[in-house]
């Protein structure tokens, strides 16, 4: 499956979630307006740190199903936590 968003690629980090504790990938850059978020396993996210601590995931947070990519509108300076056995990529996008 291919969707085309007309958004810009500009970086990708992966976030490697231990388990029982949450792991958090480095901040938004100040282009970035989206974020497509992919797992290899089932995992759970949660957006902020923008100007204060870095945001925690959860089990009650955002789940994300494995093999099924997200998309999410967020603002530079934003950072992404995640949590659960999984590998999680984070792609940067500008409109």
């Amino acid at each position: 499956m291919s969707f085309n968003y007309g958004l810009r690629p500009t970086k990708t980090q992966k976030i490697a979630s231990g388990g029982s504790s949450s792991a958090v990938a480095d901040v938004f850059g100040t282009q970035t307006e989206y974020v497509r978020i992919a797992a290899d396993a089932d995992c759970h996210i949660e957006f902020g740190g923008n100007g204060s601590s870095d945001p925690t995931a959860t089990t009650s947070t955002i789940f994300i199903p494995a093999d099924q990519p997200e998309i999410f509108k967020v603002s530079p300076g934003e950072k992404v936590a995640s949590i659960g056995s999984a590998n999680v990529f984070v792609t940067e996008m500008s409109g």
